[in-house]
């Protein structure tokens, strides 16, 4: 276990204050920013891209760990060969369809294009053989294993490929950049 977390053997669920309801026929997800090939996927598109199953741990900042999760989805690293970088591009923000109550700030996450390549990031849609729950982002999430859990965009609806780093929502609220659990990595300073 990373430093200061616990173990816990449900899900607990966190989120800005809302709980958007995005049904599979109007989800999308748009992919555009420094790349080739950008593009949307609609549900059955994104559903035809090749599957990939995991099973990785997930780490809050809130110092929970859950073990062993077994997910389905699609690799980060899919839908970047598809969209084919530019060489300048050099991290990626996702957008969710949640936004902070009351206004029209989204949810975003930042993390570099080196490390959203990696093998068990995924854009997931099944949890434990089941279609992902709402409260934690269904129909589609990211997830970062080796990250802590903010660093993966619930109700996950855009990738932008960028030159340069662009804060996320909670980095610009406090929370590190690098966001390594295994390094106690939980707050700029």
């Amino acid at each position: 276990m990373p430093i200061g977390q616990h173990l816990v053997k449900n899900w607990p669920v966190l989120d800005l204050g809302e709980q958007p309801e995005i049904s599979l026929d109007k989800w999308r997800l748009e992919v555009t920013g420094l790349v080739e090939n950008p593009f949307t996927l609609d549900w059955k598109q994104f559903m035809d891209l090749p599957q990939a199953e995991d099973v990785s741990d997930f780490h809050c900042v809130t110092t929970w760990s859950r073990l062993d999760n077994h997910w389905k989805g699609v690799r980060f690293r899919t839908i970047a060969e598809l969209a084919v970088p530019q060489d300048e591009a050099k991290f990626s923000l996702c957008t969710g369809y949640d936004f902070l109550p009351g206004s029209a700030v989204p949810y975003t996450v930042n993390v570099p294009l080196a490390r959203v390549i990696e093998d068990d990031v995924l854009l997931v849609h099944t949890w434990e053989g089941k279609p992902l729950p709402r409260e934690h982002g269904g129909p589609v999430r990211m997830i970062t294993p080796r990250l802590y859990a903010w660093k993966g965009a619930k109700w996950i609806r855009k990738i932008e490929f960028l030159a340069e780093d662009q804060k996320g929502f909670w980095e610009v609220r406090g929370y590190s950049n690098t966001a390594e659990p295994w390094f106690n990595d939980r707050y700029s300073y």
